[in-house]
């Protein structure tokens, strides 16, 4: 269960983080959730899908590691085999906290519960001997900026995703080297058929709100399939 506190020198002055890549730090995942602003540097990587919330009915976009809950095709011991980590994994277990108190700004919230949480002395401190934030922290804390930004300017992404009629269920399966059948179902992707049926008012539109490209980056991302069924091939054969 988390166990959320807002981050500050006096209750975490001496705290350190485990930053390194491994399944018992919560890298095992099959999938994360990504922000339209980092899909340039996603798509270079992963597969992008989008997924309707159930309750909401919201859209939202995943970049997938694996093929099905708990694996992730890019951890390899201690390693994240992959330049670029979509946001909201790479600032764990730090995240963004809301004060009560209208229109202050927002607080570096961190989860104690975190499996990246050092309990030995070791990793990367948050605040050296004075209380001062440390580089890293500082790192952090810009990231969950941008992380905050991303999530509010995505809303208009996906409104016009929708406004546009843009979205297809997606399902996908794929035939091993050794017989075995992997399957994704319950996603979305880009319809590549109506977005081509759009005419240049409508594309002027999203060229000049900035959803174009990303439209495009999502469409492009699809090509890393073929990576993801290697790296799964790959860990079939070394068992």
């Amino acid at each position: 269960m988390s166990q959320h506190s807002i981050l500050n020198p006096a209750d975490h002055g001496a705290l350190r983080i485990h930053t390194e890549a491994g399944a018992e730090y919560g890298d095992a995942v099959m999938a994360c959730i990504t922000m339209p602003a980092e899909f340039r540097e996603v798509q270079a990587h992963y597969p992008i899908v989008l997924r309707r919330d159930a309750e909401t009915g919201k859209l939202a976009a995943l970049a997938l590691f694996g093929f099905e809950a708990g694996e992730n095709l890019f951890l390899n011991a201690d390693k994240w085999d992959a330049r670029y980590r979509p946001m909201a994994h790479a600032v764990q277990p730090f995240l963004i906290g809301r004060s009560a108190e209208e229109g202050a700004p927002p607080q570096v919230h961190i989860d104690m519960a975190h499996a990246r949480i050092s309990a030995n002395g070791e990793g990367m401190r948050l605040f050296d001997d004075a209380g001062v934030p440390t580089p890293y922290l500082e790192t952090i804390a810009n990231m969950l900026g941008d992380l905050d930004y991303a999530w509010h300017e995505s809303a208009a992404f996906f409104d016009a995703l929708e406004a546009y009629g843009l979205v297809e269920p997606f399902s996908l399966e794929v035939t091993l080297d050794n017989g075995a059948v992997q399957s994704l179902v319950g996603f979305q992707t880009i319809h590549e058929d109506r977005l081509a049926s759009l005419d240049g008012e409508a594309l002027a539109a999203l060229m000049e709100q900035g959803h174009l490209a990303r439209i495009y980056m999502v469409l492009a991302s699809l090509a890393q399939f073929g990576n993801l069924v290697a790296r799964k091939n790959r860990k079939v054969l070394l068992g």
